[in-house]
């Protein structure tokens, strides 16, 4: 496969490790208002800048298993270590399968690259390749009502401009059947979109094909809708690059675990993030914004004697399929798994086009103590006149495994590929008709793409949990804390800017 750098390579470089700040002269920042005092911006831009640094020397990126994400785990193991924390690295392996396919309307401008696994992937039994052509779409059928025979026949080709991208929408006959007619047509590539016709066939197309020699990535709908330039035979207009290729291999990398030296170990709180980035990027909002805010409350919470132990942790390979959290959840026992009363995560806290949205614990898989979490994070932005909204426990991010066995969870997030709506405009600011995260998953997710408003809201807020919890989790699990630090629930809906 066509890759633009290897392992050994990545291995030589040079680990970028911070040296670790003292924390001797923290304060006992043991309350809701110190604690969210202490935590701040430039805190947590000192441990963003270091991710950055290390995603520099290392290829660009911080991906679990690669020496950017070795580096950022040293990091934070020195860093919690120096606070006073018993910190330790549980290492696993696991089989990374990247897939490394681009999809790009280069000209005419504006240029739009498309987000892989949402928008497009590459397809896994087709040739690799790196072709930039103009696109021809294939005898579409737009709108369709079912039965498309997009490149089903040679005569769909009449015509067909040699060296072109063939843009064919799925029906009728086999995948290769259409990407075989195209290149023997003359095609440099593929783009197969969805149907569109029914749900069924709107989203990801998954394209098998063998025994072709061109690249070939699959798109939903709305991707190829996009691309057609308004025709449905014929040129497009459009310019695009079709990549594709595929990373596999067996890499070893670590999570990072911190214990506080105080509290009870029979009632713990876990608040997570991870600390790994995709391949593409460094990842300084996914999710060097959660890791170094979580990062930042433990220093600031180091002199604290809380009433529950605080477990801090930093997940690998979370961008691969919650691997490290899943493996830190299998590592417990029954016992030790019942010692955990709450999980706090925070994934993506700092977005550009930022909302704030909280982990919904109403829904309806939602272990019971969840909805007490949302309560606590709702109630403070609420005594701050803060908008906020629900989002759902979907499985995509490091709680997963954690409410997989009825442990209550919550957490924060600003959005990622989502569109922010005009109505989201009137509650958060920023731009109707944009994603919440335009970097999302791509090269650009820099210290450049982080919003520090978001970032210092949903850190105070993040604070505000940690400390709460730490202190008392009657409302989640019924055991008695320090009277002081009940958490106070959102009894009424409030305005609708509330929610």
């Amino acid at each position: 496969m066509d890759r633009r750098f290897t392992l050994g390579a990545l291995l030589a470089l040079t680990l970028v490790v911070a040296a670790p700040a003292g924390a001797g002269a923290a304060p006992n920042n043991n309350n809701s208002a110190k604690l969210t005092q202490a935590v701040t911006v430039a805190g947590i831009h000192e441990h963003l800048d270091a991710f950055q640094a290390q995603a520099d020397a290392n290829a660009g990126n911080r991906f679990a298993g690669f020496p950017g994400h070795d580096a950022s785990a040293q990091y934070v193991y020195d860093r919690a270590r120096a606070a006073g924390y018993d910190v330790r690295f549980q290492e696993f392996s696991y089989d990374a399968a990247e897939d490394l396919s681009v999809l790009t309307k280069v000209a005419p401008p504006p240029q739009r690259s498309y987000l892989r696994f949402i928008e497009f992937l590459g397809a896994t039994t087709s040739a690799p390749g790196d072709v930039t052509a103009p696109l021809t779409a294939v005898d579409l059928k737009i709108p369709s009502t079912g039965g498309s025979t997009s490149g089903c026949e040679t005569t769909d080709f009449a015509g067909f401009p040699v060296g072109s991208i063939a843009l064919l929408q799925r029906g009728t006959c086999t995948f290769a059947v259409k990407v075989a007619n195209a290149q023997n047509a003359g095609a440099v590539g593929a783009v197969i979109f969805n149907e569109g016709n029914n749900a069924d066939r709107i989203g990801l197309v998954n394209p098998g094909v063998t025994g072709t020699t061109i690249p070939v990535v699959g798109a939903t709908f709305a991707t190829g809708d996009s691309l057609r330039g308004g025709v449905t035979n014929g040129p497009t207009g459009n310019t695009v690059r079709v990549k594709n290729g595929f990373f596999f291999q067996t890499l070893t990398t670590r999570n990072v675990i911190a214990d506080g030296a105080r509290g009870d170990s029979g009632n713990v709180v876990v608040v997570g993030a991870h600390l790994d980035s995709v391949l593409d990027g460094p990842g300084i909002n996914d999710n060097g914004s959660g890791s170094a805010t979580i990062l930042e409350i433990a220093e600031q919470m180091a002199k604290v004697k809380p009433r529950n132990q605080v477990r801090f942790i930093w997940f690998s390979a979370e961008e691969s399929g919650l691997i490290g959290s899943q493996f830190y959840v299998d590592s417990l026992t029954a016992e030790e798994r019942g010692k955990i009363a709450a999980m706090l995560n925070f994934d993506m806290v700092g977005s550009p086009n930022f909302a704030r949205f909280v982990y919904d614990g109403s829904d309806a898989g939602a272990p019971t103590g969840s909805a007490a979490i949302e309560d606590l994070f709702n109630s403070y932005f609420a005594g701050r006149g803060l908008a906020f909204e629900p989002t759902p426990f979907d499985g995509r991010s490091d709680y997963g495994p954690f409410i997989a066995e009825g442990i209550p969870a919550g957490g924060l997030f600003t959005g990622a590929e989502g569109i922010k709506t005009p109505a989201q405009v009137g509650l958060y600011g920023g731009t109707a008709g944009v994603r919440f995260d335009s970097c999302y998953h791509l090269p650009c997710d820099t210290i450049a793409n982080v919003n520090d408003t978001a970032l210092d809201q949903m850190s105070d807020a993040a604070a505000h949990a940690t400390i709460t919890l730490a202190q008392n989790t009657v409302t989640v699990n019924g055991k008695r804390g320090k009277g002081n630090f009940k958490p106070k629930p959102l009894h009424a809906a409030g305005p609708a800017s509330a929610h």
